[in-house]
């Protein structure tokens, strides 16, 4: 774990070794045993530098195009006496374009490579993996450089002369400076140029009070800044404070930028347990002093909001790709169960963490056990065999009420649950799978749940955002949560009591015949649930519309959400119950609509304040990627497989503005203000799952050949 303070060097596109600079990674006193590494481990790290490094640094580690040297006086001048941990650091950088490729003990038998490449002994010792220690070490030499120095070292011809000091230079603002603490008032009323939460407010409305960009003057939007973020598939929404962009990136990265200029501020990189691979998540968040995180080794984390210190982490105990929701105090993580056989009783949890320390407060398990409310919704299957219950897309809340809206997914042991067994006060719902939870945060305390879908046999997650409104209902003002599921269908219920109140098609689905108007509970096409036939089901399962969240402009009361349009065959295995992608013994491929015209993206905007009626639908090939901003502005935003990032006009649907993006938008487009001017941001990186199901619909789409991340912010002429 660490707080890296500036990003290797660049040429030609290529990522150079060149002092990536630790906090704590100041010129220290030679060693006396200078013997750091063994000959093993040097071995072991020529093959590995003649298989990946040789391009950039050369056969002899000096004689490269592209790279520093890593040899000779270059090398010393830059790297003697600095701590291993910071030559680790710039080390797995690399290759270009692929870091943290190569395993921990990989990167570490490289750097003793270099070492004896650079005469220094082997020893009986080997050189550590471990972050404590390698910082406790030093690499050795005869000459000390300046900490000035190595920060600004790097590129062709071996970085500065022996001390040189370059003139000091006025740098920008930091808006770190004077940047104030995110206090629960401020998340509750979050100023209007801000973006405090990955749908910017509480409630999940993806809405902002924004208009200095409107539908009269869009069409001169234009880049103001853009950067490459750690490169790989990037689904996090970037957060805004006071001028400073908080953005997560793939590989457990945590930058600080300034907002109107890209500049980096701080840049934090969680260090990955041994066993443990990269994954997306969906969001950060922050809360007073403190940015949090999860990790894909299964942690959150705390980090310090003006200098990515890490203040705390706490070890949360399964797998990860949401984020946080924090409230009152309380950090609430989602988690992810696995399928048989790697059962974990209880399924998907939420643990809620103490935000000042990391302590743990509460935990919510999502499957109940048999003496619960809803344990006897599992058909009779032992507790021990029940799983699934996924918690993967933060919570919303609701300051007015106090309530926090969470929701579990289905299980893909789904043969457990196709024939009830008929026994009394048993049925095959599987509580809690596909509910809207609402619970106290200080506490966990279970005020109401309802269940959107029982007995899900075909993975149509009803876990997305819950927007949190005020609808009139009947002649009566209600606090509405609004949510749907992956096939397209909205339910609404009582924020407060949970209540039933109304729903809405979207029209995407096959399978929804109707819903009990007592209840809400859906009426489904039975004929379509497994029975050992091949089945057509709309939409598939990566969703008619997905975690890609919709956005509500409670100004002009209306809902606008992104979907695909697209169908499956559930094909039989052949072997029964227990295979396949779903445990009824299904396997799931994707295909068009049987009416399909190749139009596949789809945005829809419904007037909630007329009972929820369709108020247009634009549609166009490549398929929605992105969550929708609206704007106070009249104007939507959403991106698409294409790269494109188009603007729309709120109310007709017409597309006023487009931009092309290098890379494939997979989160949320944000809106914020800096200093009364207006702006537009989206992050890009190709490989999250919206992009990877869909884009077999359109072949003729090109994909970016290489994994990358970048952050696009577009502003007005002034």
């Amino acid at each position: 774990m660490k707080t890296i303070a500036s990003y290797s060097s660049l040429l030609g596109g290529l990522i150079l070794l060149s002092a990536t600079f630790n906090a704590t990674a100041q010129p220290g006193p030679l060693p006396e045993d200078p013997a750091h590494y063994t000959n093993d481990q040097a071995e072991r790290g020529e093959a590995i530098y003649r298989e990946t490094c040789i391009v950039c640094h050369g056969e002899n580690l000096n004689d490269g195009e592209f790279g520093a040297p890593l040899t000779g006086s270059s090398f010393s001048t830059r790297w003697t006496g600095i701590n291993m941990e910071a030559l680790f650091d710039a080390t797995r950088e690399m290759p270009p374009g692929q870091a943290n490729s190569l395993s921990r003990q990989q990167y570490i038998d490289t750097i003793a490579f270099i070492l004896q490449e650079n005469d220094v002994p082997a020893g009986d010792d080997p050189l550590p993996a471990d972050s404590a220690e390698l910082a406790a070490l030093f690499v050795p030499g005869n000459s000390l450089v300046s900490a000035q120095a190595v920060r600004r070292s790097g590129g062709p011809g071996g970085g500065f002369a022996p001390g040189v000091q370059i003139p000091e230079w006025q740098s920008d603002p930091n808006p770190l400076a004077n940047i104030s603490n995110v206090t629960q008032d401020l998340l509750d009323n979050p100023p209007a140029g801000s973006w405090l939460n990955w749908r910017g407010t509480y409630d999940a409305m993806g809405f902002s009070s924004l208009d200095q960009i409107n539908k009269n003057n869009v069409d001169d939007l234009r880049v103001a800044w853009s950067l490459s973020l750690p490169p790989g598939p990037n689904e996090s929404t970037p957060l805004i404070h006071e001028g400073v962009m908080f953005v997560h990136s793939f590989g457990d990265n945590v930058m600080a930028l300034n907002a109107v200029t890209g500049t980096e501020l701080w840049h934090y990189q969680h260090e990955l347990a041994e066993d443990a691979r990269p994954s997306v998540k969906r969001n950060i968040s922050i809360y007073e002093d403190k940015i949090y995180a999860a990790t894909s080794d299964g942690k959150v984390i705390a980090l310090d909001m003006r200098s990515g210190r890490l203040v705390w982490e706490t070890e949360v105990g399964a797998a990860i790709t949401g984020g946080p929701t924090v409230a009152r105090g309380v950090v609430m993580q989602g988690t992810l169960m696995t399928r048989q056989p790697n059962v974990v009783p209880g399924g998907g949890f939420i643990q809620a963490l103490d935000a000042e320390t990391g302590e743990k407060l509460w935990r919510f398990n999502s499957i109940p056990e048999p003496d619960e409310l809803g344990g006897n919704t599992w058909n009779g299957v032992p507790y021990t065999q029940r799983n699934g219950g996924s918690f993967w897309t933060a919570g919303s809340y609701d300051p007015e009420n106090n309530l926090v809206y969470f929701a579990p997914s289905p299980t893909y042991d789904t043969a457990m649950l196709v024939n009830p067994v008929n026994q009394p006060s048993i049925n095959n719902d599987a509580l809690f799978t596909n509910s809207t939870l609402a619970l106290r945060p200080e506490t966990g305390e279970l005020v109401w749940y309802f269940q959107h879908m029982n007995n899900d046999q075909f993975d149509m997650d009803w876990i997305f955002e819950r927007i949190i409104m005020d609808v009139n209902v009947g002649g009566r003002e209600r606090r509405v949560s609004l949510t749907a599921g992956k096939q397209g269908f909205y339910d609404a219920n009582d924020a407060v009591t949970g209540e039933y109140l109304f729903s809405y098609d979207m029209g995407l689905q096959n399978f929804i015949l109707g819903v009990d108007l007592e209840s809400g509970r859906k009426i489904v096409d039975m004929s379509l649930y497994p029975d050992g036939e091949r089945k057509i089901v709309c939409p598939h399962a990566g969703g008619g519309r997905s975690w890609i969240p919709g956005a509500y402009n409670p100004q002009t009361q209306m809902l606008y959400v992104p979907a695909v349009e697209s169908c499956m065959d559930l094909m039989p295995t052949g072997e029964g119950m227990g295979s396949g992608a779903l445990s009824a013994g299904y396997n799931w491929m994707i295909r068009p609509r049987d009416d399909s015209d190749g139009l596949y993206g789809h945005i829809q905007a419904i007037n909630v304040s007329e009972n929820m009626t369709q108020s247009w639908i634009e549609r166009q090939r490549a398929p929605q990627s992105t969550g929708i901003l609206a704007t106070a502005g009249g104007l939507i935003f959403a991106g698409a497989l294409d790269r494109n990032l188009t603007a729309y006009d709120d109310m007709t649907g017409e597309k006023l503005w487009q931009a092309k993006l290098n890379d494939v938008p997979n989160t949320n487009p944000v809106t914020f203000s800096v200093d009364g001017k207006q702006y537009v941001a989206i992050v890009v990186g190709y490989g999250g799952a919206q992009t990877a199901t869909f884009g077999r619909l359109v072949p003729e789409i090109t994909l970016p050949a290489v994994a990358s991340s970048s952050v696009w912010v577009f502003e007005l002429p002034d």
